[in-house]
């Protein structure tokens, strides 16, 4: 019984809004995108929107990720005083282009998952996003919301009072501090602006669009490297150091050796030269030198001396 109502359910949600949940699984388009949120949030109000007020769109199962909010203003109004949708600012003396009386405001937060889509759209090789895309659109807003097509105005800031985007709750943190992130303005032709923050996780705009925060990616050759603690750099220096103390020790001592055993190795030699030249023998424990064995004959004088006399 249980299994039969459940599949009843997914029949009849299937039969109500059919084209809705088949288009949004094969989206491939940014501007097909805010076509349907533009859609889906004029066919969400039964009744007349009132004025300056905010309203939460809720957006069917397929959307999931997708927050989409509204509020109506009088053209006049909005251009004298300004007003605030979620994430936007729009400051005092913006206006919108062709605005007969009413516009409708859309602010869209299409988190981290559909705002893959803009990758497939833009060029944003080189970079990634860090925030999810924030879209702000602006439709025209008669007295009967469900009555006639809406179609999109423009919204146009002024020098002075630019379009602040409030980027801080909803980004994530981007823990290298050596990383500032740029604003990125997705534009309607398919190209991508880059431009400071004003602020920390806040950028400005002069018109209406798509927006986020993005970096460069880390370059695959040269792989961001973590900083070693001091502690580790201490040991490591203290330990190379004494390393190659110990092996010039070692060197010093070998070369000393070597000095050495020359230095005695030609005392050697000498001495084996000098006792080959000048005989030495024992006397006891004494060396001493002796002379050879060969002797002269006696001179005729002493052998004078020597005769006995006559």
């Amino acid at each position: 019984m249980g299994t039969f109502l459940s599949l009843t359910l997914v029949i009849l949600s299937w039969a109500l809004l059919p084209s809705t949940r088949t288009e949004a699984q094969g989206i491939r388009s940014s501007h097909l995108l805010d076509l349907l949120i533009r859609d889906y949030t004029f066919k969400s109000f039964n009744t007349t929107l009132p004025t300056g007020l905010p309203y939460l769109v809720r957006l069917p199962a397929n959307f999931s990720g997708i927050k989409v909010n509204t509020a109506r203003f009088r053209c006049g109004s909005l251009r004298r005083y300004g007003a605030k949708v979620v994430e936007f600012h729009l400051g005092v003396g913006v206006t919108i282009h062709s605005c007969v009386e009413r516009v409708m405001i859309v602010s869209q937060n299409l988190g981290y998952n559909w705002s893959s889509i803009y990758y497939q759209n833009y060029d944003l090789s080189g970079y990634q996003l860090v925030s999810p895309v924030l879209g702000l659109l602006a439709y025209n807003a008669g007295t009967d919301l469900n009555s006639g097509n809406p179609f999109e105005l423009g919204i146009i800031a002024t020098e002075a009072n630019p379009i602040k985007i409030d980027f801080k709750n909803v980004t994530r943190v981007v823990n290298n501090s050596s990383i500032t992130p740029l604003c990125a303005s997705f534009e309607s032709d398919g190209k991508v602006t880059l431009a400071k923050q004003a602020s920390p996780y806040v950028c400005v705009a002069k018109r209406n669009g798509h927006f986020g925060l993005i970096i460069e990616k880390p370059s695959p050759a040269q792989p961001q490297s973590k900083k070693e603690k001091p502690w580790k750099v201490a040991v490591g220096s203290s330990v190379g150091a004494a390393l190659g103390a110990f092996l010039l020790g070692l060197l010093l001592v070998a070369m000393f050796v070597r000095v050495k055993k020359r230095s005695r190795m030609d005392e050697l030699e000498r001495r084996a030269y000098e006792e080959e030249a000048l005989q030495v023998s024992m006397v006891g424990h004494i060396r001493a030198p002796t002379a050879s064995g060969t002797r002269t004959t006696p001179s005729g004088m002493e052998n004078e001396y020597l005769a006995p006399p006559r």
